[in-house]
């Protein structure tokens, strides 16, 4: 990847730490420690992520369960995990991942909460530690290891497999005859008869997630066709075009856009939730899409009023998950080095990674750990249990897929074209190809 300054604009993927404060966006903005140390002798841990130590009464579960890892590595261990902050309050102010490349790069806190292009530019800059190292790494599954490994390098490590999918509600699919849809073709036209019959607005977008329409497509084949390697190394070194993979999923995505199945000026200006929230749950928009814990925490879609289920995304090859990794990194020159090693261990521990997957009902990232998902995430969980998936980050590919293809899909909801969105991916991989 090529060690540039460039905008990162792409919401934290770890919905459930963010759905208490960034995605709901009705907390003001934090930049600042929330403990006050009173005791010089303490030993201290600086974590920056886009959440605060919540309320004694808070019902956000995800954020407790996170709090419990802290608090019992904390009393474990004898420190202190102070938490650093900051949550953007609207479009046009700098995003988490902006904030956070600039205070690691700066050496300003031990352990950060990493999305996967901030986790993948740090990483490929050198500054992120390994932490191949760590004692219960070695319980992590394969994909993770792939995901956020850099040069040899694992430079994060996350409480979750981030597994993103479509929101669908069944009740409104039941009432127009219409089964899920598996291809593209099928989503179309679940939404042209939607569109038809009143429906102003079939998908709910924003901002961020878009991107999962283009990758499912764009890498159904890649990861589910048995060449992964070979067409990742094509990829890599120029002999194949990413932007012929990426291709399909704009045509698609510029299709519904044209014909009224997406808002397009609205997706481009909206936060993840906010937008697509409450029509969704007052049964007005069929479609949304969003990542797992979404279906679980108050603050999002776990309680709706009707039958709600959440599939893979249309794919050549049927309903398609798309698996974004997170993680939590180790500033490389940490001040407190020995200590947030130790800390990021502990709560990585298959005793603490069960105390957050109970919790939070979410895919954990250690292989000796499941998940008993609740009945509207069975559909996705079933077809990842299947080994069919399309990863949304992948560090061994040099062009970042996530953060790119978000920020690319927004040229495309501000009016730029198909070729003019392919002519900047050709451009990426182009820079990614020079020494």
């Amino acid at each position: 990847m090529k060690k540039k300054n460039r905008k990162l604009a792409v919401i934290l993927l770890t919905g459930t730490l963010l759905m208490g404060v960034s995605a709901c966006g009705k907390e003001p903005r934090v930049d600042k420690n929330l403990i006050s140390n009173s005791d010089d002798a303490k030993r201290i841990v600086n974590m920056f992520t886009p959440m605060e130590k919540s309320n004694p009464n808070a019902e956000n579960s995800a954020r407790t369960a996170q709090e419990l890892t802290v608090i019992a590595a904390e009393k474990a261990l004898g420190v202190q995990v102070e938490y650093r902050t900051y949550t953007a309050e609207n479009h046009q102010e700098k995003t988490y991942d902006e904030v956070l490349v600039d205070r690691a790069r700066n050496n300003m806190d031990d352990i950060y909460l990493l999305n996967p292009d901030t986790l993948m530019l740090l990483g490929s800059e050198g500054h992120l530690a390994d932490l191949s190292g760590l004692e219960n790494a070695k319980n992590l599954r394969e994909v993770v290891l792939v995901a956020n490994t850099i040069d040899g390098k694992l430079v994060g490590i996350p409480q979750e497999v981030a597994a993103y999918g479509l929101f669908v509600n069944k009740d409104m699919f039941d009432r127009y005859h219409l089964e899920l849809p598996n291809t593209p073709e099928e989503f179309l036209e679940c939404c042209r008869v939607f569109k038809e019959n009143g429906i102003e607005t079939p998908v709910g977008a924003n901002r961020w997630w878009l991107e999962t329409f283009v990758l499912a497509q764009g890498f159904a084949d890649l990861y589910n066709g048995g060449n992964t390697e070979a067409e990742i190394d094509a990829i890599n070194s120029g002999e194949a075009k990413i932007s012929d993979y990426m291709r399909p999923g704009f045509e698609f995505l510029k299709e519904m856009i044209d014909k009224g199945y997406i808002d397009a000026e609205k997706a481009y200006v909206s936060e993840a939730i906010d937008a697509e929230g409450p029509d969704f749950l007052a049964g007005k928009t069929p479609i949304v899409m969003a990542y797992w814990g979404a279906a679980i925490t108050e603050t999002a879609y776990g309680n709706p009023d009707f039958n709600m289920q959440v599939i893979g995304f249309p794919s050549s090859r049927g309903q398609m998950p798309v698996v974004p990794l997170t993680g939590y990194g180790i500033s490389a020159n940490a001040e407190n080095m020995e200590d947030a090693v130790a800390t990021l261990n502990f709560i990585i521990s298959d005793e603490m990674l069960q105390l957050y997957t109970d919790n939070n009902q979410v895919i954990s990232p250690s292989k000796n750990v499941n998940v008993d998902c609740i009945d509207a995430l069975k559909p996705l969980n079933d077809i990842i249990n299947e080994g069919v998936y399309v990863l949304g980050s992948n560090a061994n590919m040099k062009v970042e897929q996530w953060g790119n293809t978000c920020l690319i899909v927004r040229k495309l909801l501000n009016g730029a074209s198909v070729e003019e969105c392919m002519a900047e991916f050709d451009r990426l991989q182009e820079e990614s190809l020079k020494p």
